[in-house]
């Protein structure tokens, strides 16, 4: 090696190849697609006509427990969407219950689609979870075989510090099921949104109705 050699020769930068844009553009797109995939996995469902009825199915919380009748989470659905919404909300009812008494509601209302939030019950009397998992699971089929969709709202466990009940997600993933896991959860975390130790307030339902309509508008609902 010639020491005496130039220093720009000693430390010349290497050749840097030039990228063709449309080679940038590619891997932009790859990227946007990989993202998009990633953020949302939510099941898809049909659209529904602007004439659609919802069925809300449930026990209190569905009821509207611990706030005046026209600010359930049924009645605030129906503002934020357009769409009749009928609340079919039973306090106390355990998801046995409700099980026995869906299909005479479908038949009654022959809704479009279905807001299921059931399971709260069984949870304060710590019922088994695979009892709580085979009704939900019954009242999903049931629905489908009417010809109606169905989503799936999460109940928390009670406790100081109220998290998902994870047999929901159990559930949601073996039938394909949109699913909001967490709406009703933090409303619960939050003192401000609940009347009790179990039930949102006015304000708690309002949140929770926007969460749903959240849910309908990703699925494609």
């Amino acid at each position: 090696m010639n020491d005496a050699a130039p220093a720009a020769e000693r430390f010349a930068m290497p050749t840097v190849r030039r990228i063709a844009p449309w080679s940038v553009a590619l891997i932009g797109v790859a990227l946007a697609m990989l993202a998009a995939g990633c953020r949302d996995r939510t099941p898809r469902l049909q659209p529904l006509p602007a004439q659609a009825v919802i069925l809300a199915f449930g026990d209190s919380i569905t009821a509207g427990n611990g706030a005046p009748g026209d600010a359930s989470y049924p009645a605030k659905l129906q503002e934020l969407t357009g769409w009749q919404t009928i609340n079919a909300g039973v306090p106390g009812e355990i998801s046995a219950e409700g099980a026995r008494r869906l299909p005479g509601v479908l038949r009654r209302y022959h809704p479009d689609l279905v807001v299921l939030c059931h399971g709260g019950n069984d949870l304060l009397r710590r019922m088994a979870s695979q009892t709580t998992v085979t009704h939900l699971a019954t009242m999903i089929e049931t629905i489908r075989h009417s010809g109606a969709q169905v989503v799936l709202l999460s109940v928390p466990r009670p406790g100081i510090l109220p998290r998902p009940a994870d047999f929901y997600q159990q559930v949601a993933e073996q039938y394909r099921v949109p699913l909001e896991n967490e709406a009703l959860t933090e409303i619960l975390r939050d003192n401000a949104l609940k009347s009790d130790l179990i039930h949102p307030n006015a304000d708690g339902y309002r949140k929770l109705a926007e969460a749903v309509a959240a849910m309908l508008k990703r699925s494609g609902a």
